[in-house]
């Protein structure tokens, strides 16, 4: 099989759509379904041109928003000639801007069978990016676009149960299948604890918190800071280390100094993924995470492959990985009951060893191969069941979100 995949995001941009995109290309290879993706082209972005399954697309900066791109129509519509002799089975969109209208437009041109991933809880994000507009009415906005785009396609898949149910009372009726991210196998292996440790100058017995993902209002990433200020009461030394880049991290620091913790708070911006980042998971006692919003939470898998235990709200997306309480532990949505549960591990380090063991173990569960083969058979059932020149017309009830067998 071969699947045309685009999206208005992918590396050298961090986020977790980049990190799921390659993931999955990477494992669905061995489940002989070859992948060309559509991204946008960055400044920075070199050394990503080398790679010939990737069409670069000539992109605009999105205003307020440096980290983005905004790919140009009319070069995606440039890339039909090469699009058309390379045959394509089936288009797969992963985000609702530029990469939607094109990836249906390249579908009814190639007469192929259009999917989508939807990753982003859009309807508890637009408030934090859009000021002065009223939060009931950004909300109905998110859910009448969604319901829309999700209508206009073959098949849609959602990372949890959680956002599959959502996109049903928004009146999705397009079928619906549970997918999440799966964690490739190098994610377990390395991560060199002291190196990281001995590189920032953090002493070896300092207790340590760690968030990892885009410093963005919707992450909640100013809950954390509150609870490190009564984790202190007990464990003065703690350090809440915090890595990424995003539009909260001035707030954030402002907070900070507000709360008197701005010396034990670290932000250590981007990290390679596939090295320093690793050592940061394993130098950290615990990964702490409070976002409502997560479709998933791949970052939680992650910390807990490299053998870090998790205390995290469990909402949305992280309710489906953290139901079990493998090498987890569920925090209650208020700064007290969090901290004390923060706290209790940390004074129990037999506690904390055993719980980074289960959470190793928990998360070979959750293995990329795994997730490409339900992926794959998802294709063949969709070009399977489209017929072809006319899409299907949306049905009279909705679908039940449903996981692949």
């Amino acid at each position: 099989m071969n699947v045309l995949m685009i999206s208005d995001v992918y590396f050298p941009r961090i986020n977790g759509v980049s990190t799921s995109i390659e993931t999955f290309r990477r494992a669905l290879c061995a489940q002989g379904v070859r992948s060309t993706l559509i991204a946008p082209d960055y400044p920075e972005a070199a050394a990503c041109r080398a790679d010939g399954s990737v069409i670069r697309i000539p992109s605009l900066p999105v205003p307020l928003d440096p980290e983005d791109r905004l790919m140009r129509r009319r070069h995606v519509r440039a890339a039909m000639p090469r699009l058309h002799r390379e045959r394509y089975d089936l288009v797969h969109i992963h985000t609702p801007f530029v990469a939607h209208y094109a990836g249906l437009e390249i579908a009814r041109a190639l007469d192929l069978p259009c999917v989508a991933t939807y990753h982003t809880f859009f309807e508890e994000y637009l408030f934090h990016y859009v000021p002065g507009v009223p939060r009931a009415w950004l909300r109905a906005l998110a859910r009448r676009f969604s319901r829309t785009q999700c209508n206009e396609l073959d098949a849609v898949f959602v990372p949890s149960r959680a956002m599959g149910e959502t996109l049903e009372r928004y009146g999705v009726t397009r079928p619906l299948h549970v997918l999440p991210t799966g964690v490739p196998p190098d994610q377990f292996e390395g991560g060199d604890s002291y190196h990281f440790r001995q590189r920032y100058g953090i002493e070896r017995d300092r207790k340590l918190l760690l968030f990892v993902g885009r410093v963005a209002h919707e992450k909640n990433i100013g809950f954390l800071i509150d609870v490190l200020e009564r984790v202190r009461r007990r464990e003065p030394s703690a350090l809440l280390l915090i890595t990424g880049e995003g539009p909260a991290l001035a707030a954030l620091r402002a907070q900070a100094e507000r709360a008197g913790v701005a010396e034990h708070v670290r932000f250590l911006g981007y990290l390679d993924r596939h090295s320093e980042l690793h050592d940061c998971y394993r130098a950290a006692d615990l990964f702490v995470f409070a976002s409502r919003t997560e479709t998933q939470g791949l970052v939680l898998l992650e910390a807990m492959a490299l053998g870090t235990p998790v205390v995290a709200l469990a909402e949305m997306g992280t309710r489906d990985l953290l139901e079990a309480q493998r090498g987890c532990r569920i925090a209650p949505d208020d700064v007290e009951g969090f901290a004390r549960i923060v706290c209790g591990l940390l004074g129990d380090p037999r506690e904390l060893e055993r719980l980074g063991s289960e959470a190793s173990a928990y998360a070979r569960g959750w293995g990329a191969d795994e997730m490409a083969r339900r992926l794959a058979r998802l294709y063949a059932g969709v070009c399977a069941s489209v017929r072809r020149p006319a899409m299907a017309q949306p049905s009279a009830t909705p679908s039940r979100p449903t996981s692949p067998p």
